[in-house]
C-alpha cells in the first residue's frame, strides 16, 4: 500500500492509539493515505524493570521521563523512516503553541510527523532541546499524557484527507474561514421541548440559496462576535470580511 503521509507515535500506551484508528469516518484515512505506527517506549529501556522515568534533579514532586529511552526510540523511528529529517518531531505540552486549524491544514498536506506522548512531569529537557522541533498544546489545561492530544491531531488531519469527508463538510467547519460555524437544524420542522415550541427559521425552509447562504454567514458572524471577538479582529486584519459582513456587524452594536 502507498501512504501519502506517516505518523509515528512514541508512547507508553500504544494500546490507547490502535483501536481508535479503526473507528468512525476517519478510519478511511488510516486505511488509505495516512499510515500510523506506534512505538512502545518501554521497549527502549535498558532497565531490567523497563523503567523509563526517575526523580527530577533538584527535587520536587512527580517523575521525569528519562532521556536515554526516548533518544533510543527516536533513533529507531528515524532509522525506520530512512533518515527522513524533514518531518516535525512533536512534543505535546501545556507550554507549546496552541494547535489551530491553520496548523492542522499545514500538517495535513505534509509528510507526517513523529508524535511524542509525554507522561508524568514531562520529558528530560535535553530531549526537547535536541530532538523536538514543534511543541503543541490543545489549550490552557493539563492532561495526564500526550496520547489524547496525539489522537486529536490525528483526527483533525485525517478528516481533511481526500475521500474521508465530502469537501463542503470540512470547508464549512469552524475556523475554516477564520470564524466559528453557526447553528444547524434538521427535521422535524417544529419540535416541542419542555412545553415550548421550537421552530426551524423560515429562511432555511425558503429554498432561496442566496438568502440561506447570507443567513448562515450572519449567524457565523454573530456567534463569533459574541464568543470569540478576537477571531473577528483577526479576520478583519486578514481582509476576510466583506462589506456585507461589516454592515451586519455594525447592526450588532458590538463594534
Amino acid at each position: 500500500m502507498w501512504w501519502a503521509m506517516r505518523f509515528d507515535v512514541v508512547t507508553l500506551f500504544p494500546e490507547l492509539i490502535a483501536p481508535w484508528l479503526t473507528q468512525g469516518v476517519t478510519r478511511r484515512a488510516f486505511a488509505g493515505p495516512v499510515e500510523v505506527r506506534t512505538w512502545a517506549l518501554r521497549d527502549f529501556s535498558d532497565d531490567p524493570h523497563r523503567r523509563i522515568d526517575d526523580r527530577p534533579f533538584g527535587g520536587g514532586p512527580g517523575m521525569v521521563m528519562l532521556a536515554e529511552p526516548l533518544l533510543r526510540a527516536l533513533g529507531a523511528v528515524a532509522a525506520d523512516r530512512g533518515g527522513d529529517e524533514a518531518v516535525p518531531v512533536v512534543h505535546f505540552t501545556p507550554t507549546g503553541r496552541r494547535l489551530d486549524q491553520a496548523l492542522v491544514r499545514e500538517i495535513a498536506t505534509g509528510p507526517g510527523a513523529v508524535l511524542i506522548c509525554g507522561r508524568y512531569e514531562g520529558l528530560d529537557d535535553r530531549v526537547v532541546r535536541t530532538r523536538v522541533t514543534l511543541e503543541l498544546s490543545l489549550g490552557d489545561y493539563v492532561l495526564s499524557g500526550g496520547e489524547l492530544p496525539a489522537l486529536a491531531l490525528l483526527d483533525a488531519v485525517a478528516r481533511l484527507q481526500p475521500g474521508v469527508l465530502t469537501a463542503p463538510s470540512h470547508e464549512q467547519d469552524s475556523f475554516s474561514d477564520g470564524l466559528l460555524e453557526g447553528p444547524s437544524w434538521s427535521r422535524p420542522e417544529s419540535l416541542l421541548i419542555d412545553g415550548v415550541e421550537h421552530v426551524v427559521p423560515d429562511v432555511l425552509l425558503s429554498g432561496h440559496h442566496g438568502r440561506i447562504a447570507r443567513w448562515r454567514r450572519d449567524q457565523s458572524l454573530l456567534l463569533t462576535a459574541r464568543r470569540r471577538p478576537d477571531l473577528i479582529a483577526a479576520a478583519r486584519g486578514a481582509g476576510q470580511l466583506s462589506a456585507d459582513d461589516e454592515r451586519f456587524l455594525t447592526t450588532l452594536g458590538l463594534y
